[in-house]
């Protein structure tokens, strides 16, 4: 008899129990699909670039490139000046600078040279009288070989010549930027708004990896130009 009464209890007490843990379970599966529903919905969202505002262009019709060509065939840099580019002049006429420095230069020591290479190359012995009679008598004095004097005169004239084509060149060069900016300008959507922004930056500064490099670390500025 009370076999049958213990084993009605523990029946009965089992059942108790796992009734009282269902709602438990089932609640726990309800948050579990709500999740799942929610990474489901998320995930099936469509992605949509973030739309920017658009540039503002302005393009000057009346702005001439002939005008610009012009000028800068006329004085170099005054086309740059025309385009409103005036950190271009400077090293416009730096460069020009340079190479008629060249050419003063090589045509300097070129005729000089010349004369005295004529006179080894015919034999002549000039007298007090005759041009380059001091620089024929340092080249005796030194015992310069008269294909050294050759060679030098040759290096001279190739010299000269090679800076007068680059000053031509450097002349026409800056005649076509002045020509193609001032072209952009009249009839291209040339943006002429732009920002600027200066932040700190370190100069030489070591890579992570580098753990035993000992460069120098140098303060700076950074300067950012953006368009708008």
């Amino acid at each position: 008899m009370y076999k049958y009464l213990l084993t009605i209890f523990l029946v009965t007490g089992i059942a108790l129990t796992a009734m009282a843990q269902k709602p438990q379970m089932d609640t726990v599966r309800n948050k579990r699909d709500s999740l799942n529903l929610k990474r489901d919905s998320a995930s099936s969202k469509r992605f949509v670039p973030k739309v920017t505002k658009e540039k503002a262009y302005h393009p000057d019709s009346t702005h001439s490139p002939h005008k610009a060509v012009m000028r800068s065939l006329m004085i170099p840099g005054w086309g740059q000046i025309y385009n409103h580019q005036w950190w271009k002049v400077p090293v416009i006429y730096a460069g020009l600078g340079l190479l008629a420095d060249a050419i003063i230069f090589n045509e300097r020591y070129y005729k000089p040279t010349l004369v005295v290479a004529i006179y080894y190359e015919h034999g002549i012995t000039p007298t007090p009288s005759m041009p380059q009679y001091n620089l024929y008598l340092e080249y005796q004095n030194a015992g310069t070989p008269a294909q050294s004097i050759y060679d030098a005169v040759n290096s001279y004239r190739r010299d000269r010549d090679l800076s007068i084509m680059g000053f031509a060149a450097a002349w026409g060069i800056q005649m076509v930027d002045a020509y193609i900016d001032a072209k952009f300008q009249h009839s291209y959507t040339m943006d002429t708004d732009f920002s600027f922004k200066i932040s700190p930056t370190i100069i030489n500064q070591q890579p992570m990896y580098a753990y035993n490099f000992n460069g120098p670390v140098i303060p700076g500025l950074k300067l950012t130009f953006t368009l708008q």
